[in-house]
């Protein structure tokens, strides 16, 4: 609790009505009573939010690490890619990378990717990030429909640009065991491109699978 100290001064006026009137001066001790208040304060918040957080990364480790024993990690496919704009009439061809893993067993996938497309006198760059729901038929055989943004940049003729897109791409695995160790996959992909001029293009990708444990 705070007290007052010498250093307070009570000062007296005489109102209207003859009766005296006493107002209570707070020098410094007064500011030094509202700052300990608000330290005080500011620190039981900031260990309730420390403790709901630490509680709360607790539980997403629990979660995840429980999921990553029922199957493998993550995922990887690795291939090649070959997209053709619909706007303007051009292929490109180039590699592809992406990583999967499943946060939710049997409900969603995780993708994160990236593309090089190279035309004639043209390279296009795209990083993807898809949210997919799986529906599992086999041991050896998925199928999944995701979709999720996209970052693109573009080099064509020297010039350089950046746009985001939005991309739609159902999802073929075949393993070749139930341990889900190497298989091959095939992802037809449809994407919208929000940049000027505004682009549609088709594509497909597909290769080899690698599961992580």
């Amino acid at each position: 609790m705070c007290k007052f100290l010498p250093d307070t001064k009570v000062a007296a006026r005489n109102t209207s009505d003859g009766s005296r009137d006493y107002r209570l001066y707070l020098q410094h001790t007064g500011a030094a009573c509202l700052s300990t208040i608000i330290q005080r304060r500011m620190y039981r918040f900031l260990s309730i939010s420390v403790r709901a957080w630490v509680l709360g990364l607790f539980a997403l480790f629990c979660f995840l690490n429980t999921s990553a024993q029922e199957a493998e990690k993550a995922v990887i496919e690795l291939g090649p890619a070959v997209s053709r704009s619909l706007t303007e009439g051009q292929t490109g061809v180039g590699p592809t990378l992406a990583v999967e893993v499943t946060p939710i067993e049997n409900r969603l996938e995780l993708e994160a990717g990236i593309t090089a497309l190279f035309q004639s006198r043209a390279t296009e760059w795209s990083v993807d990030f898809l949210f997919k729901k799986p529906w599992i038929f086999s041991d050896r055989f998925e199928f999944m429909i995701g979709i999720g943004p996209e970052w693109v940049h573009t080099d064509a003729h020297g010039i350089k640009t950046n746009s985001i897109a939005i991309e739609v791409a159902p999802d073929f695995m075949f393993w070749h065991s139930a341990r889900h160790r190497f298989g091959w996959y095939l992802e037809p992909m449809y994407e919208y491109k929000f940049g000027s001029p505004r682009e549609q293009s088709l594509g497909i990708n597909g290769g080899l699978l690698i599961g992580i444990r």
